[in-house]
């Protein structure tokens, strides 16, 4: 059976980096999605090379409402299956296949990328030892959640998960938002081993330079979030 896929990709002032993401998702059998989130560089100039979908926010609401804008997309487009993915080259397009495999075959309903489960990826040492560590705790306390990896954009789900996941949270809280509601609706789920090169497009743990949020940024989120709840 022949599957839509759609791959969503929230892209923020990446008109430096995105086309090489594109030229490798253009050989590949996915409908890419790129929802621009108020960028004021020349992202909308370069996605003219590329056949994708073009969704754009007029003002910068962060990588989580962009991310429900173009899931939403997708499911009205009729989406098998939706996948979320950078626009600045740490994931490799090659590893799309592998995420959503389970899917694909009927395993599981949603699949989550880690970065610690085998295969290496080269993180900044406080994000390692102080960040990570931190969402790990904050999971486990307030959602009841065990994952290896609690702050993983790469992801892939079937439009039936989607349906039922609502992001709300607009910054990079949405990871463990989705984590939540998927455990919160008894989703079954997988991680899968994804390589992330930290090494060329770190994220900032102290400022985001530009390009979304820093690591510290998506832990204030976080925590409020809870507070406010």
């Amino acid at each position: 059976m022949n599957m839509k896929i759609f791959v969503i990709i929230p892209s923020f002032n990446e008109a430096e980096r995105i086309g090489r993401v594109l030229e490798e998702l253009s050989i590949l059998p996915y409908q890419v999605v790129v929802v621009d989130d108020g960028s004021s560089d020349q992202t909308a100039e370069v996605l003219k090379n590329y056949s994708v979908d073009y969704l754009r926010h007029k003002i910068n609401r962060g990588q989580g409402a962009a991310l429900r804008t173009g899931t939403d997309y997708a499911l009205e487009q009729g989406a098998d299956i939706i996948v979320h993915f950078d626009a600045d080259g740490q994931f490799l397009t090659t590893e799309i296949e592998k995420i959503i495999y389970p899917l694909k075959n009927q395993e599981i309903e949603i699949v989550f990328g880690s970065r610690f489960l085998g295969i290496k990826s080269e993180i900044n040492f406080l994000k390692k030892f102080f960040i990570l560590p931190f969402a790990h705790l904050v999971n486990f306390l307030f959602f009841g959640i065990r994952t290896t990896d609690p702050q993983n954009g790469f992801r892939a789900f079937k439009s039936s998960v989607a349906k039922k996941i609502q992001i709300e949270q607009d910054g990079g809280a949405h990871c463990s938002e989705i984590l939540a509601k998927a455990f919160q609706n008894k989703l079954k789920w997988k991680e899968v081993p994804v390589t992330v090169l930290y090494n060329r497009f770190g994220q900032s743990v102290f400022a985001s330079r530009g390009r979304g949020q820093s690591g510290l940024q998506i832990l204030r989120d976080l925590l409020f979030s809870k507070i406010i709840k």
